[in-house]
């Protein structure tokens, strides 16, 4: 299906729920499965949205970090063998365990971990954890400011997690780079620009920008898209030897700050060469990337209509349903059989 079409099916799931959803550019794109619905437990688990967006709103009012965290934890999910939670399950070589992955683990998965507890105590062996991991992050990018959208939901949880498999790439690719990754997701160019400006909120540790601040491309000299003043800023919080020193951590987008607000900032950031990732950066030098950047920084509400969808297409990546999978009672452990 185009997304064209999946626009017409969210469109008219946020008639009834209220959700702005609209279209702006037709793309071939992803196919969502077919049997993935809108209320998928609407008489299995009747109020199994409400307990997560419960929980949710719990966990994030004190520490506004849920959100970023929460979407790193869905697109590392998705975009390894698809949203089936595989990125949850615990084991010495797990996708967790991976380089890539470094940091996952923590108060988000703690959350998901609540979460599944409350619906486990009242609608046993019925929601699932891929589900769970997709409804948190769309309710916690909401509290940050995001639009509400339609999860469809009815997925099914993954049976094995291997370090091996996780090929996420480096944040200092070209923009060139991200685009083949996403197109091998059947994603496309609107939403490599759109699911980036999540970027608006959370945190990066050091050792990922060194380079960019110190010896971009092996020349020994830092990378020159970025701003002077942007570049000593950084280098007073990224020393050289950053790693040594514990690795510390800077905002991705300092507007955003402690405040993990969801806005349209970042753009504004990456056109005046104040990005802080190389790759988000790079986004200024393609020409579509470049004007959707332009787009979304004139208008904060193109930016949160197009996420809705984006965040919608990855969530559809590779799942499981029917008989595929399980529903896992613990999202960190497959079922004994």
């Amino acid at each position: 299906m185009s997304r064209w079409g999946l626009l017409l099916l969210l469109s008219e799931l946020a008639l009834v729920s209220l959700c702005a959803v609209q279209h702006v550019e037709a793309a071939e794109g992803l196919e969502p499965p077919l049997t993935l619905k809108w209320h998928y437990y609407r008489n299995s688990c009747r109020d199994a949205e409400t307990y997560v967006r419960h929980q949710v709103e719990y966990y994030w009012k004190p520490d506004k970090s849920l959100t970023p965290k929460l979407l790193r934890l869905l697109y590392s999910d998705c975009f390894i063998t698809g949203c089936d939670a595989s990125i949850l399950l615990d084991g010495q070589n797990s996708e967790k365990t991976a380089p890539q992955n470094s940091g996952l683990e923590g108060y988000g998965t703690v959350v998901i971990d609540k979460i599944k507890q409350v619906l486990e105590q009242r609608c046993p062996g019925v929601v699932s954890c891929a589900d769970i991991l997709n409804l948190a992050a769309r309710d916690a990018a909401h509290l940050a400011g995001a639009p509400s959208y339609p999860v469809l939901t009815g997925r099914r949880d993954g049976m094995s997690s291997s370090k091996a498999s996780v090929d996420l790439p480096s944040p200092s690719i070209s923009w060139e780079e991200a685009l083949a990754y996403f197109e091998s997701r059947n994603l496309d160019v609107l939403d490599l620009a759109t699911l980036l400006g999540a970027h608006s909120m959370g945190k990066t540790h050091c050792s990922y920008i060194t380079d960019r601040l110190y010896n971009y491309n092996s020349t020994g000299k830092p990378d020159p898209d970025m701003d002077p003043s942007y570049l000593a800023q950084m280098r007073k919080q990224c020393p050289p030897n950053s790693k040594s020193q514990g690795d510390p951590q800077v905002f991705l987008d300092p507007a955003s700050g402690s405040s993990y607000t969801f806005s349209n900032s970042y753009y504004s950031r990456l056109l005046n060469h104040q990005a802080t990732l190389g790759i988000d950066q790079q986004l200024a030098r393609g020409d579509d990337t470049s004007q959707i950047a332009q787009e979304y920084d004139a208008g904060l509400e193109d930016f949160r209509k197009e996420f809705a969808l984006s965040m919608a297409r990855m969530g559809n990546i590779k799942v499981l349903t029917g008989n595929q999978g399980e529903i896992r009672k613990n999202c960190r452990a497959v079922n004994s059989k």
